[in-house]
């Protein structure tokens, strides 16, 4: 079959990977480079993430590709530090002790997030998902834990959304983070970064004869006798990977629009870290962005030459005017940071960077095969009630298999 694939993320890449062998491939990306927001920019001599990124102990897809495509080697684990950055100061969240030292949580306050974190991972979080998360934090571990814990989180993470996100996010999202030691958290990254992924994903599509066209927006995607047609091509069927009513506008089929939320990404070098050696820093404290994460907190510094720091903002729409500017003069205000001491700084903007999972959204997840033709990514099942590496591969996967089965005589 002629496929075509529109989004080169990373789900439109292993499914073009997992396909190319047997059909002839073609992606479909609007950017001048593959792998949406697992994509890096070339700095001087090294490579970094547009947007942060690790896994984790668990995403056991993530590491059968690597292993697929030659790599696994590369990986490598390391300890994830958190703090929180409260009434101008920074509280490490890592060693029991730190966490008892913190001031915005009483002593039983901490006990009953303790209890949270212990028992997320056997939540049933089907019967979570029409409940508000403020509704359930508040019903079951306090208004103190809320106000001083979790809203923070939400209102950096969903802005004015946070009231409807769902108690299924939060629980997943504590969850999957609780793989924690005494000095913090395990997560994984791939040596030389995650752009050794991509490349490897990308050469195999290419050596198996398939085609990745860059800089190429799809502006229609129409259903005739027979197959379809992008951007007048004709193919036997198409994969998308691209939210629902962004298909839509292209002349695809309408499906229940997916919320989504953008995301504003500043990351910036300079040649000392301001961050106390925490890796992942949440703002409680308000500020244009929601968590300053100190990459070279995480990874050595030695691999880069300059400390590495991520500034995270999320909006709904369209990017707020000068965000950047203001970003980079509070993270300089607030940090005791000279302008100079900044040697290069650079924003990366996705007005679809994920869905925001509000309450009742398990009833929006399409189908991987809709109305002729097939859609996956951030949207799928995979990808419910957290979004992650692990969930975008495993949507790549198993929505390949479903188009093989649909071809098959």
């Amino acid at each position: 079959m002629r496929i075509g694939i529109i989004g080169g993320g990373l789900t439109g890449l292993v499914a073009a990977h997992a396909l190319a062998r047997d059909h002839e491939i073609t992606v479909f990306e609007k950017l001048p480079y593959p792998g949406g927001c697992l994509s890096s920019y070339h700095i001087n001599d090294y490579w970094i993430e547009r947007y942060y990124h690790h896994c984790f102990s668990s995403d056991a897809m993530l590491f059968s590709l690597l292993k697929e495509l030659g790599i696994e080697k590369d990986l490598e684990w390391k300890t994830g530090s958190t703090g929180y950055y409260a009434r101008d100061t920074i509280y490490p969240l890592n060693t029991p002790m730190e966490i008892l030292r913190y001031p915005e949580l009483t002593f039983l306050d901490k006990a009953r997030l303790g209890w949270l974190t212990l028992t997320a991972k056997k939540a049933d979080i089907t019967i979570l998902d029409d409940i508000p998360a403020d509704q359930f934090i508040q019903k079951n571990l306090g208004a103190n834990i809320y106000t001083s814990f979790f809203e923070p989180l939400l209102k950096s993470k969903f802005g004015d959304h946070r009231k409807a996100v769902s108690a299924a996010w939060l629980i997943s999202r504590i969850a999957i983070r609780s793989n924690r030691g005494v000095e913090g958290e395990r997560l994984g990254y791939i040596r030389g970064g995650f752009h050794h992924l991509i490349d490897a994903l990308v050469s195999s599509i290419q050596a198996k004869g398939g085609t990745i066209c860059l800089q190429t927006p799809v502006t229609s995607a129409i259903q005739e006798k027979g197959g379809w047609t992008i951007n007048g091509e004709q193919f036997d069927t198409i994969l998308s990977t691209i939210p629902p009513q962004e298909l839509e506008r292209c002349g695809g089929p309408a499906l229940p629009h997916i919320p989504y939320q953008g995301a504003a990404c500043l990351t910036l070098a300079m040649n000392r870290q301001v961050t106390n050696g925490i890796y992942w820093l949440n703002m409680k404290d308000p500020a244009p962005y929601g968590a300053v994460v100190t990459h070279t907190n995480f990874i050595p510094v030695d691999q880069y030459g300059e400390h590495l720091v991520y500034l995270a903002s999320y909006f709904t729409g369209t990017v707020p005017p000068r965000l950047d500017e203001r970003m980079l003069a509070d993270f300089c205000s607030r940090f005791s940071v000279r302008p100079g001491e900044i040697t290069w700084h650079r924003m990366a903007v996705d007005p679809f960077a994920g869905p925001v999972y509000t309450t009742g959204y398990r009833s929006l997840i399409p189908r991987y095969e809709q109305k002729g033709l097939f859609m996956a990514g951030m949207f799928s099942q995979t990808n419910y009630p957290e979004r992650s590496m692990e969930g975008s591969i495993r949507a790549g996967f198993e929505v390949a298999e479903c188009i093989r089965n649909a071809g098959a005589p």
